[in-house]
């Protein structure tokens, strides 16, 4: 945290003020947004001394057209919806290892495609590249390359076979953008000192399977009322009912996305640039890529700032910079 000395200027106050703020991105999933389940996160947020600093709705017809929900998951989504083939760093010794062809005349061949341009080709829906992307899984027609980054040879009736791209996120991405879908956000601010980040989403929020959430957790009185609240169904790991932001950093990559957001007016993003850091490494750094987190070792920078209050968030992102010069 920033000093508290009483002799500082006004300066250097707001400062101490806004390096003792933490700001994350929530919102409820598309499975659970209703008026009861609304107010249910709202009241909840405000118990714990949680500002809302806004909160609205994005429909899933917005979240198709602008991508959101592929650039929230980008890791996954870009080898599915975003990157074509050509433009993906593809292991060329596990491609042929796995379908015994080079990745190159697999290139050339033009049966190589992302999940999205390949439901276009089939001419099927999310639904249909989901069954088709299980027959693979289970005739072990899968490769894995590395974390989410995964080729399949897709069969379907009357077509010839093609190679795609993390077919299994056609699914996970239409649950956000089928017509009449939204999420429901709150854009959030809080004191660290009072309540660290790690218990904002273990006691707040709630762990990612709701069945294992504390019960005055948003996830477990979601899980536990879901009748009540007027969803379809139970949720589970996947439908969760809400997301939150797991560090200070994912909170400014998000706000970025859904909210169109500036980094120099962002609180968290003027903190970064005030620190020295440059606005196209803030920005590299927002899809999650692979950084030098230690010597010779490579890993996600989200995973290197996980739970972290904002001071600390900041100062480690700052170190991780310096072993990662342009």
């Amino acid at each position: 945290m920033g000093q508290t000395c009483c002799a500082g200027t006004g300066a250097d106050q707001a400062e101490v003020s806004l390096t003792s703020k933490n700001s994350a991105f929530v919102f409820i999933k598309p499975h659970a947004v209703t008026d009861k389940v609304k107010a249910l996160a709202k009241s909840g947020l405000q118990a714990k001394g949680i500002t809302i600093l806004s909160e609205g709705s994005l429909s899933g017809e917005v979240i198709d057209e602008k991508k959101l929900i592929d650039n929230h998951y980008y890791a996954i989504a870009s080898k599915a919806t975003i990157l074509k083939p050509s433009e993906l760093n593809v292991p060329a010794d596990k491609f042929e290892a796995q379908f015994g062809l080079s990745w190159q005349a697999a290139l050339a061949s033009g049966k190589v495609f992302n999940a999205m341009d390949g439901c276009k080709f089939l001419g099927i829906d999310s639904a249909g590249m989901d069954a088709a992307w299980g027959k693979a899984k289970d005739a072990k027609k899968l490769v894995k390359f590395g974390g989410g980054f995964y080729c399949g040879l897709v069969e379907i009736p009357d077509k010839d076979p093609v190679y795609i791209f993390n077919g299994f996120f056609m699914a996970m991405r239409s649950k956000f953008t089928q017509p009449g879908t939204e999420i429901y956000y709150f854009h959030i601010e809080w004191d660290a000192n009072s309540l660290p980040w790690a218990e904002f989403r273990g006691s707040v929020l709630g762990p990612t399977d709701p069945a294992e959430a504390p019960a005055g957790s948003l996830r477990g009185q979601i899980y536990a009322k879901w009748e009540e609240l007027g969803l379809a169904g139970l949720p589970n790991v996947g439908d969760n009912g809400m997301h939150g932001s797991a560090s200070p950093f994912e909170g400014f990559a998000e706000r970025m996305n859904w909210l169109s957001g500036s980094t120099s007016t962002d609180q968290f993003g003027k903190q970064m640039l005030n620190a020295g850091l440059s606005e196209p490494l803030i920005k590299a750094w927002s899809v999650d890529p692979q950084v030098t987190i230690a010597m010779d070792k490579q890993g996600s920078i989200f995973d290197q700032l996980e739970d972290m209050n904002s001071q600390p968030c900041l100062d480690k992102i700052v170190k991780i910079a310096a072993m990662n010069p342009k």
